[in-house]
């Protein structure tokens, strides 16, 4: 018996050995995949943290699809702010990426940015109906605001998000005026929805955001649109492009090499539609989108 057991037990620890020879052989990506963090803002109708509308945002339907054609990744979602998003993009130790930023110079220095992602109606000024008069003074004959001249007028009072680029033009203005006192800047992660309020208690008279994220905030919170009134700003093109941005490291330059190739298929096959859905006027939306991803001919 006392034999029996010794082979026994040999043949168990061979059995043992060349189990964990095996697991030694198999691919390192099987067991040890990298993670993926997404950072998401609360930033309707891209992404949507509250409320009955909860992950419908043209974002939040995207991702489940985007990150199903990247399974080269374990892939996690967080909801940051925007101080805390800029953050950890720029930690050359947190490998990130966010899917709704806007390029500049000055983020392309640290960040990594994608192709073209999607097109939103570009920033504007957003007011209340009843001083249209007075911002008409300001209007161009093509319908849309000297933002710069209403600045220099110092007779207003302009709410912005802070830390947000709102596009080449409207920073321009924003960063040159000469009254820098009249600009108000609100943070938060609903920031335009307090500010359409602070805009209804006169605390200033107009904002500067994207006329879809003002609608969302003006009907969740009860405020009639035909209380507002959208103005396009001079000098700004009626779209502006969005970009996935990661970190700029050697892990955010792979993934980009992914998601740059499949953004060129779900933008349009997919994101595209997602975000017509918050267009206030969708077919003309649908019908501009056919040239935004046109490639120029060789």
């Amino acid at each position: 018996m006392r034999v029996n057991g010794s082979m026994h037990d040999t043949g168990s620890r061979m059995r043992a050995l060349l189990i964990v020879a095996l697991f030694a052989c198999l691919p390192a990506t099987a067991s040890a995949r990298e993670t993926l963090i997404w950072l998401l803002r609360d930033f309707p109708p891209l992404t949507i943290f509250s409320g009955p509308l909860a992950g419908q945002g043209a974002i939040d339907k995207l991702m489940p699809e985007l990150t199903a054609r990247m399974p080269e990744y374990d892939h996690q979602i967080m909801h940051v702010n925007r101080a805390r998003g800029t953050q950890m993009l720029n930690d050359p130790d947190v490998f990130a990426c966010d899917p709704t930023l806007l390029w500049t110079p000055e983020r392309d220095k640290t960040i990594l940015f994608s192709i073209p992602a999607y097109a939103t109606p570009s920033n504007g000024v957003t007011i209340e109906r009843r001083r249209q008069a007075f911002f008409a003074a300001f209007m161009d004959a093509d319908g849309r605001l000297d933002l710069a001249a209403l600045l220099a007028s110092d007779s207003v009072d302009v709410g912005i998000v802070g830390g947000r680029s709102y596009g080449p033009v409207i920073d321009k203005v924003l960063r040159e005026t000469t009254h820098p006192n009249r600009l108000i800047l609100h943070y938060g992660n609903a920031a335009v929805g307090s500010m359409l309020e602070m805009e209804r208690l006169d605390r200033f008279q107009a904002i500067i955001s994207y006329w879809p994220e003002a609608r969302f905030h003006a009907q969740q919170q009860g405020i009639p649109l035909e209380d507002l009134e959208f103005l396009p700003v001079k000098g700004v093109p009626k779209y502006q492009f969005a970009h996935i941005a990661c970190s700029k490291t050697d892990k955010g330059r792979a993934a980009m090499d992914i998601i740059n190739r499949e953004m060129r298929v779900l933008r349009v096959t997919r994101l595209i539609g997602f975000y017509a859905e918050w267009m206030v006027k969708k077919e003309e939306y649908l019908r501009d989108a056919q040239t935004f991803f046109e490639e120029p001919p060789n």
